[in-house]
């Protein structure tokens, strides 16, 4: 039997949680285990109730499960909270003074292990002996975190670790939660990366060439920048923290105006403020490359949750009529090669372009292998000075609507930018001819950006149950998928990672001839869905939604699959 294990930290904001499930995953990954990784948490310094997920097993993983098999409870409210979704056989790890009296549940005396601070220390090692994990490989894993930052906490550490560990050797009850021998899962020798949805989007940008980037904070996008900021002298790349998201759109066109790949990353709301920017751009034909981490809204919304409800309003954000693309990764690795695509895509087709994620990628993390860059060629703007015509018109009417862009102020040529209607010098027209003609220029890109379209991916059966969906859903569709196949049932997936422009004839067919069609999508009202129909004409009529501000698993859509198909019938 494969090993699947779900662990679940739960307690307040400022008690150390996330502290003790990135060095248990830093130590699992090291001993060559797979894991999935993914968080919860309210929108505050102190209190709330948070939560940090861990899946432990054979994987590898990519999305959490419902039911825990081992909850580590920093406060009595965890127990409450989780207590309905806790296995026969989990283990309850809580204090002795709030620890309930339940089967599997370890009351334990932090108090006498070590000072408060060092509580959630104590907790780590006793899940390490639960895991079978030895004590050099969890001590390894604190060193590195600590070892820079306070090198002086680590004695009082190791020592805490060390009275765990001989506690629970004493007092942990029986229990089937060991891991196999890394060797039976994973080469331990390979080296991966720990990496989370925007930690693989801020090195995709770097890998793609970005030299400069402007932000306003603003959950869940803006640890993308966070990562950023750890690379930027290494890399060469300007980070800028605007006053506002007006600001930060307009560096952005600046910087890459002047011939910096440039991005900003923000969210919903941010992005509002964004909206005459992008117009901006797409007038001036300035490549800029725009990261929106989803949320749930409208207005603040609930800011750490996750929902995939800004589709619709990404696709038609900016006043005026311009091309556009939308890229929505699925995993850590399309987070990464997306990015960089999408770095390239901007700068090639002078066109916004635009990167679609969500707090529920953003923050989720497993182990990866490094990544292929012989595939990648950063970003190298504008065009040669000596091959472009005289005199030199920065928005020449051309064919494929691409105009010859050169960077002000590196060749003898005049660059002109305007943000009204313009001739093709870049002068201000009102000219009726010419501002359809330059329409019809601004539109033809769209054309280009059709030849780049990646296409959505097909796996498994595709004349009986069809599962379509897009970004973040991959991981939760898949593992309900390979569910529902171990049950001798015909399942196919389809996942757009690029959801603008739509090709009918990569995917229109397949819609067709499925038996049964069912769209999965993180919003209320099928967003997704209803694209594919004003595109297609084909009706997705049976969707599964989810807008609690929770990530999909593959539990909840099973549960929703047999009850649709009972209200149905069977197909």
């Amino acid at each position: 039997m494969q090993q699947d294990i779900q662990i679940l930290i739960g307690g307040e904001a400022g008690q150390g949680l996330v502290t003790i499930g990135q060095l248990l995953g830093k130590a699992l990954v090291r001993a060559g285990r797979e894991i999935f990784a993914s968080q919860t948490y309210h929108s505050r310094v102190r209190g709330g109730h948070n939560t940090f997920a861990m899946r432990v097993g054979a994987g590898p993983f990519a999305a959490p499960r419902e039911s825990i098999d081992i909850l580590v409870a920093l406060n009595a409210e965890t127990v409450e909270l989780h207590r309905p979704q806790l296995t026969k056989r989990a283990l309850i790890i809580a204090d002795a003074a709030f620890a309930p009296e339940l089967p599997g549940a370890i009351a334990v005396p932090f108090g006498e292990l070590g000072p408060e601070k060092l509580w959630n220390t104590a907790a780590l090692a006793l899940l390490g002996q639960v895991l079978g994990l030895q004590e050099q490989q969890l001590y390894q894993a604190v060193e590195a975190t600590l070892g820079q930052k306070k090198p002086e906490l680590l004695e009082e550490n190791q020592e805490i670790m060390k009275k765990s560990r001989e506690w629970a050797k004493a007092h942990l009850p029986e229990h089937d939660f060991v891991l196999a021998d890394a060797t039976a899962t994973a080469d331990s020798t390979q080296k991966r990366l720990l990496l989370n949805g925007n930690q693989a989007i801020a090195l995709g940008a770097l890998a793609g060439g970005l030299k400069f980037c402007a932000f306003y904070p603003m959950t869940p996008s803006t640890s993308v920048v966070l990562e950023l900021i750890t690379h930027a002298e290494t890399m060469g790349c300007v980070i800028e923290q605007a006053e506002d998201e007006i600001a930060a759109i307009n560096m952005a066109i600046g910087a890459a105006f002047a011939g910096a790949p440039a991005m900003v990353a923000t969210s919903g709301g941010g992005f509002a403020l964004m909206a005459e920017g992008i117009s901006l751009a797409a007038m001036t034909e300035t490549p800029v490359l725009t990261v929106v981490a989803q949320r749930p809204g409208p207005a603040t919304g609930m800011p750490t949750r996750t929902e995939q409800g800004d589709l619709e309003f990404v696709l038609h954000a900016g006043h005026g009529e311009f091309p556009r693309a939308i890229l929505a990764p699925g995993s850590i690795e399309e987070c990464f090669t997306l990015t960089a695509r999408a770095l390239a895509l901007t700068e090639r087709s002078q066109s916004p372009v635009f990167l679609l994620t969500d707090q529920f990628l953003a923050d989720s993390a497993r182990p990866v292998t490094p990544f292929e860059l012989n595939g990648i060629t950063p970003v190298r703007p504008g065009d040669d000075p000596e091959k472009v015509a005289t005199p030199y018109r920065r928005y020449r009417l051309t064919p494929d609507g691409l105009s010859p862009r050169l960077l002000p102020g590196l060749s003898e040529h005049l660059v002109v930018a305007d943000s009204d209607e313009h001739d093709e010098d870049g002068h201000l027209s009102e000219d009726y001819g010419l501002r359809t003609a330059m329409v019809k220029k601004r539109l033809q890109k769209l054309e280009l950006l059709k030849e780049e379209v990646t296409a959505p991916t097909l796996e498994g059966d595709q004349d009986a149950l069809l599962l379509v969906c897009w970004g973040s859903s991959l991981g939760p569709v898949r593992e309900a998928a390979a569910i529902l196949r171990d049950r001798g049932l015909k399942v196919g997936t389809l996942h757009f990672s690029q959801v603008w422009p739509l090709l009918p004839e990569q995917f229109l067919d397949l819609l067709q001839k499925a038996d049964r069609v069912v769209g999965v999508e993180g919003n209320a009202t099928g967003q997704f869905a209803r694209l594919i129909r004003r595109e297609t004409g084909f009706t997705i009529a049976e969707l599964i939604n989810r807008y609690d501000g929770l990530p999909f698993t593959a539990d909840f859509l099973l549960e929703r699959l047999e009850t649709q198909r009972a209200e149905t019938g069977d197909r």
